[in-house]
């Protein structure tokens, strides 16, 4: 098989496989929407900065808890058998790709729950929706390179923290610079600069990602 068709076929695997089960997709829609109803508990009504801050710590949290076992999940023996058979670069691909489709689900979710129970007038919806696609398909790819370099380390959840923070400190810091201009009616042409810097991200986290998994894959 080439390297498109052993993507497919690993990613197919990985849907598969989370349909039969669906323990964690429901453990993650449970999380996310037990949270917004909390955070509504708590609040009742809350300014737009503090409703858009809200909203990208409940998909921080739920990308880590979502992403976290991408890896770990694969047992030793498991892995060794993709190793003769596929290989590393498809298998970092598909990773990224399942996980794309996963947490752009799951912000689909959250967004729709969470503008629903936290009612909050948005100034460009089609511009916000964009920048939670955008910001999900960001942490997607961040988080399963930092997740294959710490499942070959044991899966240290403290060496996933330490790798993550440079990186998804400034990530927050655009998404929420861009989500706040959505939410301010801002003209679109503004917020270009954000898009190329998330984009930006994105293109060099899969390159790194094809660069550096290839060498970790063979250890």
């Amino acid at each position: 098989m080439n390297l498109l068709q052993q993507v497919k076929t690993l990613v197919l695997k990985d849907l598969v496989l989370e349909w039969r089960s669906k323990h964690a997709i429901n453990g993650i829609l449970l999380y996310v929407v037990s949270t917004v109803f909390v955070c509504y508990q708590a609040f009742k009504s809350v300014d737009p900065i503090t409703w858009n801050a809200l909203f990208w710590i409940i998909m921080l949290f739920a990308s880590v808890s979502a992403i976290n076992k991408s890896f770990s999940q694969e047992s030793q023996q498991r892995q060794l058998y993709y190793y003769s058979i596929v290989s590393a670069k498809a298998v970092i691909l598909a990773k990224i790709i399942y996980n794309m489709l996963l947490m752009v689900g799951l912000a689909l979710v959250a967004y729709f729950v969470y503008s629903t129970i936290f009612r909050n007038p948005l100034g460009d919806p089609l511009l916000y929706l964009f920048a939670v696609i955008l910001g999900s398909v960001s942490f997607a790819t961040v988080f399963t390179m930092v997740s294959g370099i710490s499942s070959k380390a044991g899966n240290n959840s403290t060496l996933m923290a330490i790798l993550s923070f440079p990186v998804v400190i400034p990530l927050l810091i655009v998404l929420v610079k861009l989500s706040k201009n959505a939410m301010d009616g801002l003209d679109r042409a503004v917020s270009m600069n954000e898009i190329g810097v998330l984009l930006a991200i994105n293109v060099i986290t899969v390159t790194v990602s094809l660069l550096l998994f290839p060498y970790l894959w063979r250890d």
